[in-house]
This record gives structure tokens, sequence and C-alpha cells, in this order.
């Protein structure tokens, strides 16, 4: 066979997917749930990069901060070269007992300068966004891991009214719960006791799709883990877009303090 005399094309380059935000997420190994609800989101020239981090299937405090050891090496998985606008932590309860300064700290080591966020600080961001001072709080956890949850709210100024859980340890059973389960007890929790919203934690947690309909019954507007992160990722970002039909919180804009 005669191989024919290479021809050197020419080419042109552009700001390829991501030219408005590259967002990087460091998602849990047994994840199966922000991606897909990731995907949901669908805005133009919007663009998520993942890396895993491995992490014990079984959910305990010990195996949770265990994961801050690992941090920079999940982190260094997003190349510098990409240019995050942000990088989130994709783990509530994680970020929650390693605390959210050092879960910055380890992802800083490898992108400096570049906004960081997680779960529980963004939850924090958005039921002030959404002049929550009351919330409801359901998780998958055991007694363990959600206390400290409702400790961390409370160090924030606000108001934990009620708190349900499916007492659920092993993560990959977690990402299974039915989202009507998940809907079901968000109704339990919103009607226990007064709150301005209720906080499904978790990332693992199925609620985006059915969302909407879920804060029209109940009243007061629902927030999960994953919407939470997502919708602070964006303001960080600097992606102001409003989105309808995934939550009252997609509607609002950073709040100061």
């Amino acid at each position: 066979m005669t191989v024919p005399d290479l021809v050197q094309l020419p080419f042109a380059t552009d700001d390829g997917f991501g030219s408005r935000a590259r967002i990087g997420l460091i998602v849990l190994e047994s994840d199966q749930t922000i991606e897909a609800e990731a995907r949901m989101l669908n805005l133009p020239d919007v663009d998520f990069y993942h890396s895993r981090i491995p992490n014990s299937m079984e959910v305990t405090s010990e195996t949770l901060t265990d994961m801050e050891q690992r941090l920079p090496a999940a982190a260094a998985l997003l190349p510098r070269e990409f240019d995050f606008d942000v990088v989130g932590f994709g783990c509530t309860s994680a970020a929650t007992l390693i605390s959210a300064d050092r879960v910055t700290a380890a992802i800083q080591s490898e992108h400096p300068g570049v906004a960081c966020t997680n779960p529980i600080t963004a939850a924090v961001a958005a039921l002030r966004a959404l002049d929550a001072c009351r919330v409801a709080v359901v998780t998958p956890y055991t007694a363990e891991v959600t206390e400290p949850i409702a400790r961390s709210f409370a160090d924030e100024g606000l108001s934990v009214t009620a708190l349900g859980s499916f007492l659920e340890s092993n993560d990959f059973t977690v990402a299974r719960i039915s989202p009507q389960s998940v809907a079901d007890g968000v109704r339990t929790i919103a009607r226990s006791a007064p709150c301005d919203a209720v906080f499904v934690s978790c990332t693992s947690l199925r609620l985006l799709a059915s969302v909407a309909d879920l804060e029209s019954e109940v009243g007061v507007p629902v927030l999960s883990s994953n919407m939470a992160l997502f919708w602070h990722m964006l303001r960080l970002a600097g992606i102001a877009d409003g989105i309808d039909g995934l939550g009252r919180i997609f509607t609002r804009q950073l709040t100061a303090g």
C-alpha cells in the first residue's frame, strides 16, 4: 500500500465549550445523581467538567472526613488550563464535617484564586436569597451525620424547625430512593412545623425534575443540595440567567451577607 503525502490543513480556534462559564465539579465516586441533574439546567455555553473523588459507600463521620486528604488530587484532575470560573465539591455532609474553609483550601491548592463552593455553603446562600429564616430539613443520613447539618444552619443564624431522615447509611441505596419517597418526605416535614423553605440534603437524592410541582403543593421554596450547589456555582461564575421550572431558587440572585 502506498501512503499518500500528508497535507497540512489550516485551522482556526474559538472559545470551545463553556464560552460563558466553565464549571468544575468534584463528584463522589459513589454519586449516581448529580451529573444527571446538572444536565437538566441546559444553559447555552455553560459547561460542567467533572472529576471523581474516591469515597466509601458507607456514610459515616470517619469516611466523610477521610475525603479531605483526597480533595487536592481530585481537584488536580480538573486541568488548570481550562481556566475554571468556579469549582464545587459535591458532598453536603463531608463539606459540613470537614468545614467549608478546609474544603476551599484543598481545592485552591490546585486552583489558586478560583471561586469555590459546596452544597452546605451554597444552601445557606440560597436560603438567604430566598429570605428564608426557618428551614425544615430532610436527609437520608444516620443521626450522627444529620445532626451536624442542622447545627451548621443554626450556626448561620437559621432556625431548623423540623428535621427528618430516611436513616440510610449506604450511598448506593440512597441514590435509589425514589423521587416519590423524597417528595413524600418533603411533604411530611413541611407540614410538621412552620417553615420558610425545605432543604433536602445529599447530592444523591433526586428532586430537580419534580421540584416545581412540589413547591406549588407545599407552598414554600424547596431546595436540594444539587439545586443549591448548581445555583451558587452559576452565580459565582457570573451567570445571572433565570431558569423556569426548576424551582424558585433559579429565579434569584446572590444577596450580600
